[in-house]
């Protein structure tokens, strides 16, 4: 499992970025990043199997938003996040996160995506580089190109496919796939 890049858990988030626009319909900086931190410690419980209200509460129950310590807490859920599922047991039988039962493998799919997703979208609302890990990139464009063939993609966060060239970069057409503008750029 990825990790962000360290400007997107906060080593180059300054404060006053914290109100910017993000891609993400209604999150500002501080949102996205307050459901980084939720998602992590609930996909986390969910590779160590350990089910409870963490893993239990939807991610739109409530705008996700970040108190005074985050910048310690972020970086800490997600080292935890990845260390959950470097054990193979993660991977293996059903698990449950966002209140939805799910195989192992693909609760660990849904989380690479949230993570690659919404680290684009916190770089591209803060002005930093994003280049994923290609080995996440791929997993994450795997899992919604097969989200969008079922046509199961709804209007929550990621909304409809953005079409995007066949032959743009993997990273646009990842992005495409969850409902993004890979041209998206941040209102002054």
């Amino acid at each position: 499992m990825a990790t962000l890049p360290a400007h997107a858990t906060g080593s180059y988030v300054t404060d006053a970025q914290l109100t910017n626009g993000t891609p993400c319909p209604g999150y500002a900086v501080r949102h996205v990043l307050g459901h980084l931190l939720g998602l992590s410690v609930a996909f986390r419980d969910a590779g160590r199997k350990d089910l409870g209200a963490t893993t239990d509460t939807g991610p739109q129950s409530a705008l996700p938003d970040v108190g005074p310590a985050w910048r310690a807490e972020l970086p800490k859920a997600l080292d935890e996040l990845a260390e959950a599922w470097r054990d193979p047991a993660a991977w293996t039988g059903m698990t449950r996160a966002g209140g939805i039962d799910m195989p192992a493998e693909v609760t660990a799919a849904v989380a690479l995506d949230e993570l690659v997703v919404h680290g684009w979208d916190l770089a591209r609302a803060t002005g930093q580089p994003y280049t994923p890990d290609p080995a996440a990139l791929e997993s994450a464009h795997a899992f919604l190109r097969a989200a969008a063939e079922e046509g199961d993609r709804g209007d929550g966060i990621f909304g409809p496919v953005v079409p995007v060239p066949a032959a743009a970069p993997l990273l646009d057409r990842t992005l495409g796939l969850s409902g993004r503008d890979p041209g998206w750029t941040r209102s002054a």
